[in-house]
């Protein structure tokens, strides 16, 4: 009997012993699995964002994934939206790589087929940021010769300061373009002359494609209603904001000319730029815009 109840006793606290090992196996699993939830929960909300930069490309391949690392370093956390005209370089591919190993989260891509015209992909992008929620949408482009190191200024005025467009200007201090042939950057100075001259539109810079705008200015603007593609697009798009009685700021840029890559200009969108302000004059007489709202 006495032998009976040691063999007992021994059973019993092994047992005991391997209840123990197995509880705490356990929780120190839960433990784990609650770090990594929390972890998890922390790096979605790091990457949440309430603006997303458009981005449209065409033949971007030695620029694209430079300019959205660069964007990702920034301590403000910004969503990129790429609209891809069917580049025959590998530009969508580069960037799906991208979404696929880092950055699934917070890149995305809408890709086209064939050259539609810088209007219509920010058409496009404006569309899709207002329907997935972004309060702040931007426009920019691949090549840098808008600065990553700007975007927080341009969301500061329109998020701190209340305008509901911030433009990145090259003119409201004097003439802040890098590299530019002297050719160049006389056309596009005095591009943004005629226009405030034909117009009576104030804005300095009115070319430019560096911007932020707030997301009820797009809501606003019956955007399928924008008539023109290419380079009188952005002259389109901020005389609308104007007359629609929203509030712009210029903040000051340096423009620097690309490094990598072709240029997309071309004579063409110069000369639709040109007729398409008197057009816009004509508007500005005659046409009901809508007006801004709270």
């Amino acid at each position: 009997m006495h032998l009976n109840n040691l063999k007992e006793r021994s059973i019993n606290q092994h047992t005991t012993h391997a209840q123990q090992i197995c509880r705490t196996a356990l929780i120190n699993s839960c433990m784990k699995m609650q770090v990594k939830s929390v972890a998890d929960k922390d790096i979605k909300l790091m990457n949440e964002s309430d603006s997303i930069i458009i981005i449209p490309t065409y033949n971007e391949k030695e620029n694209i994934e430079k300019i959205i690392r660069a964007i990702f370093a920034l301590d403000k956390c910004f969503h990129i939206l790429v609209i891809d005209d069917g580049s025959p370089d590998g530009t969508a591919a580069i960037v799906k790589s991208l979404m696929a190993s880092d950055f699934g989260d917070r890149l995305f891509i809408v890709e086209r087929s064939g050259k539609l015209g810088l209007g219509t992909a920010y058409i496009a992008g404006f569309k899709w940021g207002i329907e997935h929620g972004y309060d702040y949408i931007f426009e920019m482009d691949a090549d840098f010769s808008h600065a990553p190191s700007d975007l927080p200024r341009l969301y500061s005025a329109c998020a701190d300061e209340g305008y509901d467009l911030a433009i990145g200007s090259r003119y409201i201090t004097g003439v802040n373009v890098v590299n530019w042939p002297i050719g160049r950057v006389l056309m596009s100075y005095f591009a943004s002359k005629y226009v405030r001259f034909v117009t009576g539109f104030k804005v300095h810079d009115t070319t430019a494609g560096f911007k932020c705008y707030k997301r009820r200015v797009l809501e606003t603007i019956n955007l399928d209603d924008i008539r023109f593609k290419g380079y009188a697009f952005q002259i389109e798009m901020k005389f609308t904001t104007y007359k629609c009685g929203f509030k712009i700021k210029e903040v000051p840029v340096i423009f620097v000319n690309r490094v990598e890559g072709v240029s997309k200009m071309s004579g063409g969108i110069f000369g639709e730029a040109f007729f398409g302000v008197m057009r816009l004059r004509w508007d500005g007489w005659f046409k009901k815009y809508p007006k801004a709202v709270s």
